[in-house]
């Protein structure tokens, strides 16, 4: 334990030390300020542009009500204070992931079990937590969320809270399914995750009735619509403008060309050489959204809950307009499952080993990119370095519906749930 922590300090100090030598902006940061200021002097939050870049909004106004304590302290005191609050969010991240995979295995088949056995669920090790959390800050979206000073880590920490099962002797929470909802009110992709409880719940109704999966659905569903409403309330004027016109503006947020675009429609565009991949996006994002989600309720379903969480997360990334690489910090418990049950023990370790080297390798800054959309000239190799993030999850999606849907008793519910 003391090693461990010894070396996740020299980690995030040697990571701290390397942001400030390579200037980091913490541009986002400064947007995320800009707009709890807009909203505070009573402006029109989405005609707002900051930074030099001319940034604009793209969250819900609910986001924007969130960020307005941003604006206390000096852009310098709030970069250390995002910095250190990144890392630490960090550290419960891995803890909440280890918990997923290590306790939220499937049980056995019934004629397996042994009748005098009682299956204990393992706490998580902190030596582990902290050995995961040092390596884990090198990779390149959670080194990409803290350049930018982005809300990655804190939204994933929120859906993982609710999914995680609990520990040793714990109680279920009354208010599981809260913070999925209050991550959607900030930004809409976790809304995926209630998407996920709501047809397990419907499935398991079938036979159980009202269920713990459709009432953190529920949960979820009530607590992103009182906060809506609650913005709407407050910010009237930009709630009516977000949710009938920003809300579809995909371009409002980038290029969908640029490489660092790690969706189903940046991947498109720079296959098709074009900037806006007209209706091969929503096709593609509409089957893949339904294989993503028939993986993930298989895996729910049979008890399977790291494997139903990761499909979701994948599947969500995929389908969204716009997933930026720092999005994708959730390939920290993907790889961890992957280690987990990734099959025979080289195999697993194999599994996730070439994941991780996805993540760490920063291959997609490796083309070219940046002004005059060098994007849209690319050639298969720059293609497919461009788009390892969305090969990786569509073949962990794959992996899983083989996997799920060959496993016995895959559509069974499980009691216990």
């Amino acid at each position: 334990m003391l090693i461990a922590g010894a070396v996740c300090l020299v980690s995030f100090a040697g990571f701290w030390i390397a942001q400030r030598a390579a200037g980091v902006s913490m541009v986002d940061l400064r947007v995320y300020r800009a707009e709890g200021l807009t909203v505070l002097e009573g402006r029109d939050l989405y005609a707002m542009r900051a930074t030099a870049a001319r940034l604009p909004t793209t969250y819900p106004p609910f986001a924007a009500l969130l960020f307005t304590p941003l604006t206390l302290p000096s852009v310098p005191v709030l970069r250390t204070l995002a910095t250190a609050g990144n890392l630490l969010l960090l550290v419960v991240f891995v803890r909440l992931s280890l918990r997923l995979v290590l306790q939220g295995k499937p049980p056995p088949p019934k004629e397996e079990r042994q009748k005098e056995e009682v299956p204990q669920k393992a706490a998580v090790p902190w030596a582990a937590t902290l050995w995961v959390a040092a390596f884990a800050v090198w990779c390149e979206p959670v080194w990409t969320t803290l350049r930018y000073g982005q809300i990655n880590l804190l939204l994933a920490v929120a859906v993982l809270w609710d999914l995680c099962p609990r520990g040793p002797g714990a109680g279920r929470r009354r208010a599981a399914g809260a913070a999925i909802g209050l991550a959607a009110a900030v930004k809409l992709t976790p809304a995926l995750f209630a998407v996920l409880l709501l047809l397990t719940g419907v499935v398991r109704a079938r036979r159980a009735g009202w269920n713990p999966w459709l009432r953190q659905a529920a949960t979820a569903g009530a607590v992103f619509a009182g906060t809506t409403l609650l913005a709407a309330v407050l910010l009237p004027g930009d709630s009516r403008r977000y949710w009938t016109g920003v809300l579809f503006e995909a371009a409002r947020a980038g290029r969908a060309e640029d490489t660092a675009n790690q969706s189903l429609r940046g991947v498109l565009a720079r296959l098709l050489h074009t900037a806006d991949p007209g209706l091969w996006w929503p096709l593609a994002a509409v089957v893949v959204a339904g294989a993503g989600l028939t993986a993930a309720v298989l895996a729910a379903l049979r008890g399977e809950r790291a494997g139903a969480v990761v499909a979701c997360a994948a599947t969500a990334l995929l389908i969204s307009p716009v997933s930026w690489s720092h999005h994708w910090v959730w390939c920290v418990p993907v790889v961890l499952f992957l280690a987990a049950r990734g099959g025979t023990t080289h195999g697993a370790t194999g599994r996730a080993a070439a994941v991780w080297l996805v993540f760490c390798s920063y291959a997609l800054w490796w083309v070219p990119h940046g002004s005059g959309a060098p994007e849209l000239a690319q050639g298969v190799t720059e293609m497919t370095l461009s788009a390892l993030y969305p090969l990786t999850a569509l073949a962990l999606i794959g992996w899983l519906l083989g996997k799920t849907v060959g496993a016995r008793g895959y559509g069974q519910a499980v009691a216990n749930e």
